[in-house]
């Protein structure tokens, strides 16, 4: 059976040079064609608008050969959830709602490393951005909210860093787009020069068991490309996706490809598997997003245990996932395991809780349960337990939560 076809949306909207050319766009997260604003722009959101703008639409039709800027979250930044395209046409643009440390600083600077731009969002000064300066290539300041003073001085700091170029964003009137002429602002955005445009498309949604089970055979030791191949080539979406992301010119691949296979060969183990997340992700809002997120946790918070039990993390995380996947679905989790062909340790712990893994399934239950007595008896502390169990909901909750401002 084929999956139903249903619409997707995204917003756009147009960033101006000094001289009225379009340099790029800003993708936005548009839950429906009628909205107007971003409710959400968590790593959810993030994730639904690069599916759409790279899979479902396609870069070229949304922004012709201009740039895209596409919002982060610290998940996406710091590797806990993938970019699965190359840096030729995007900007990666960081939140001001991003708590900046160390570990966001260095991931940053392996962004630029690799060729990606860099654009500060909302910027306000002594906020804590300030270590991203020499890293960023635009750094956007809110007109509407910053008294004039205030504006003129963030625009002269910003200036002593070399290449940065700056963005006026949300300009609603002709005074304030005067004074952003006036204050040397490079590039200019909001209602006064173009209003967000919803752009929709048809779009077929893969099916959740056909994600998960590309997800599983991507995770091994051996990756079994014909089962690949024949597990995309059996759901139509991900067909359409995977084929899609494959011929997007942001992905710098040498040939168009014509086929499910090609497209599989072209990519590669390492972005199939970013996709193949990154779908999982974007789709949450399908019916069932409350069980899913709870699925994510306990896959997160297994992989979190798997270090004090010397386990593999990515098998451990895999476990988790089918475990609560079958208890979703209704189905056995040894029906599962059998049916995605999982490795005979991953298989073993589904179907017996057999093995170390099975052994890490059954302390996850525990805690699940309440089950103080199995708790105290487990290899890993109580408190390591507890400690696993808050980061991934922490994790899930990162990847799920609504963000919400009005974007001009």
């Amino acid at each position: 059976m084929f999956p139903r076809p249903g619409a997707v949306h995204v917003g756009r909207q147009p960033i101006f040079t000094r001289h009225g050319d379009v340099h790029g766009y800003e993708l936005l997260f548009r839950g429906d064609a009628g909205a107007t604003d971003a409710d959400e722009r968590g790593a959810y959101a993030t994730s639904r608008v690069l599916i759409t703008a790279f899979t479902e639409i396609g870069i070229e039709p949304l922004c012709g050969r201009g740039l895209c800027f596409v919002n982060l979250t610290r998940e996406f930044l710091v590797g806990d959830l993938p970019l699965p395209f190359d840096a030729e046409q995007v900007v990666l643009e960081i939140l001001e709602t991003v708590e900046i440390d160390d570990e966001v600083v260095a991931a940053v600077a392996g962004l630029v490393r690799q060729g990606y731009r860099i654009a500060l969002d909302d910027y306000v000064f002594g906020l804590g951005h300030e270590p991203l300066l020499e890293l960023a290539a635009y750094v956007k300041i809110d007109v509407l909210e910053t008294p004039a003073g205030e504006l003129s001085a963030t625009v002269d700091r910003c200036r002593k860093y070399e290449g940065v170029k700056l963005v006026a964003e949300r300009l609603e009137t002709p005074e304030q787009l005067e004074l952003a002429r006036a204050l040397g602002f490079d590039f200019f955005q909001g209602y006064i020069l173009g209003r967000p445009q919803v752009v929709s498309a048809a779009a077929l949604s893969p099916s959740r068991l056909a994600r998960v089970e590309l997800l599983s055979l991507l995770v091994g030791p051996s990756i079994p490309l014909a089962r690949v191949v024949g597990l995309v080539t059996s759901d139509p979406a991900l067909s359409l996706r995977l084929m899609a992301a494959a011929n997007a010119d942001s992905l710098g691949l040498p040939v168009k490809v014509s086929s499910v296979h090609e497209a599989v060969l072209l990519l590669g183990v390492d972005r199939l598997r970013d996709w193949a997340t990154l779908m999982l992700v974007s789709d949450l809002d399908d019916p069932g997003t409350h069980q899913l997120g709870a699925a994510i946790t306990r896959a997160r918070m297994c992989q979190n245990i798997a270090g004090r039990m010397d386990l593999p993390p990515e098998a451990a995380f895999t476990a988790g996932l089918v475990s609560a996947v079958a208890e979703l679905l209704g189905q056995p989790a040894a029906d599962l395991a059998l049916r995605l062909s999982l490795s005979h340790e991953v298989t073993a712990a589904l179907v017996a809780g057999a093995g170390p893994l099975g052994e890490l399934l059954s302390l996850v239950a525990a805690y699940e349960a309440s089950d103080l007595p199995m708790l105290l008896a487990a290899p890993v502390p109580v408190e390591d337990t507890a400690r696993a169990y808050l980061d991934a909901v922490a994790y899930t909750g990162q990847i799920i939560a609504p963000r919400g401002r009005p974007a001009s």
